[in-house]
């Protein structure tokens, strides 16, 4: 969907939560197998929908990499009758804007619309036949590839976006997660209208599909909307074919390009989604490298030593277990140096975990901007889609701060001893005297 690839939109109308205030999370089952998230709220008069599937790009084969963001991007370039053109202009008649998300798991549609009859009726009518009867035309498919070939003759210019490639690459190889999510010049080359028509049937399913409603709607209209989603998609279910998670041994890959600094990844396959340590791991983390100015390693590389403006760590939950990534940018000259630096930090805590004063201050910071997560309509949507596509549990929300809370010192120790190894880490340099 061109750019709107994002759950952020620039016509977001906020509407603000009290502190704490509960998400009353309502769910069920379609007949159709479809996963609906609902949260009736009347606050302000509008209503975001959204529709995810398990349409990422791990599930592609390597031949056809690329296959699934076009398809995602062409959703709305010409379904049922009506050209793009005319797609957007309808939506702009009404004030109501389309959006997606594409990720390495799902892609999805979201609408954000006015609850009026009027517009919305229109708006979801619309939604529904990008859903439903996408053409996938061939010019708009021709121009579609041209602009992401253009996108990623840009990015081999950007120093982060080939150190982001090659260190997936270096974690999984040429197959799930390791795969670029838009594809490359040679397999995109490969793709036929046929391929996108035949990823939509197979992917866009009603039985995989999870269905999130926020707003001014009532139970009783919701499950009438999410009964038209999913009746208008391919019916059933489809099977897992690919996975992400078979992760490669460590290497070290250094990559020379014309900048004035070296971009630096370290890392290794960690965690998914579902993991029980995820809080343990999340709350150590920020410790580590996720706590912006309080956290270790930025500490050590920059207040420290000079040698990085910004360094970092996060992990990285997917559906299948995702990284755990070190970062950094740094003079050329200065790259091994820092380099250094971050792995000796990361044993460090792993040998030895935070202390109790930074637990406590990482758990105020967690829990005390907490509610700023969950302040605006939108926000919670992001956190249904999550919590439906990734089967977490309707509490998450209202245990969260719980669970922030309850991490103790042991439990982030032994967490990390088990899924951080800093000796068995990849490696990825990409900078002026990289080689």
């Amino acid at each position: 969907m061109r750019a709107k690839q994002f759950l952020s939109s620039l016509f977001a109308c906020l509407m603000t939560l009290p502190a704490w205030a509960s998400v009353d999370i309502q769910h069920w089952t379609t007949p159709q197998g479809a996963r609906v998230y609902f949260v009736e709220n009347h606050d302000i008069p509008m209503l975001d929908v959204a529709v995810d599937f398990p349409a990422g790009s791990r599930l592609e084969r390597a031949e056809k990499n690329g296959v699934a963001a076009l398809t995602h991007a062409m959703l709305d370039q010409g379904a049922g009758g009506l050209s793009d053109i005319a797609i957007a202009k309808r939506f702009a008649d009404v004030g109501a804007t389309l959006g997606g998300i594409f990720e390495q798991d799902r892609a999805g549609v979201s609408l954000r619309t006015l609850s009026s009859a009027r517009e919305r009726d229109i708006a979801l009518a619309l939604m529904l036949t990008v859903l439903h009867k996408p053409e996938f035309p061939e010019s708009v498919m021709r121009r579609e590839r041209a602009r992401v070939l253009a996108a990623l003759r840009d990015e081999e210019s950007r120093p982060g976006e080939i150190a982001q490639k090659a260190f997936y690459q270096a974690l999984y190889g040429n197959q799930g997660y390791g795969l670029p999510p838009s594809g490359t010049a040679k397999t995109l080359g490969r793709i036929k209208r046929n391929d996108l028509l035949a990823w939509y049937r197979a992917r866009y399913r009603a039985g995989d599909a999870v269905i999130s409603i926020i707003g001014d709607m009532s139970r009783a209209d919701a499950e009438q909307l999410a009964l038209r989603i999913a009746v208008g998609l391919p019916q059933g279910s489809s099977a897992e074919t690919a996975t992400g998670s078979a992760a490669m041994p460590p290497v070290e890959k250094r990559i020379t390009h014309p900048s004035a600094q070296s971009h630096v990844l370290m890392g290794q396959v960690a965690i998914a989604r579902s993991d029980a340590d995820y809080f343990p791991l999340y709350v150590g983390n920020h410790v580590l490298g996720g706590g912006g100015f309080d956290s270790r390693i930025l500490e050590e590389v920059r207040q420290k030593r000079g040698y990085a403006y910004s360094a970092y760590s996060y992990f990285i939950p997917m559906a299948q277990p995702g990284p755990f990534l070190i970062g950094l940018q740094t003079k050329n000259a200065q790259a091994n140096d820092a380099l250094k630096v971050a792995r000796e930090t990361v044993a460090r805590f792993v040998a030895e975990g935070p202390t109790e004063a930074e637990l406590t201050q990482a758990k105020n910071n967690l829990v005390g901007g907490f509610p700023l997560r969950i302040d605006s309509n939108q926000k919670i949507l992001g956190y249904l889609r999550a919590i439906g596509f990734y089967r977490l549990p309707l509490t998450y929300l209202d245990d969260w701060g719980k669970n922030v809370e309850g991490v103790t010192l042991e439990q982030i120790r032994d967490a990390f001893k088990r899924r951080v190894n800093p000796e068995n880490m990849s490696v990825v340099i990409v900078g002026g005297n990289a080689g």
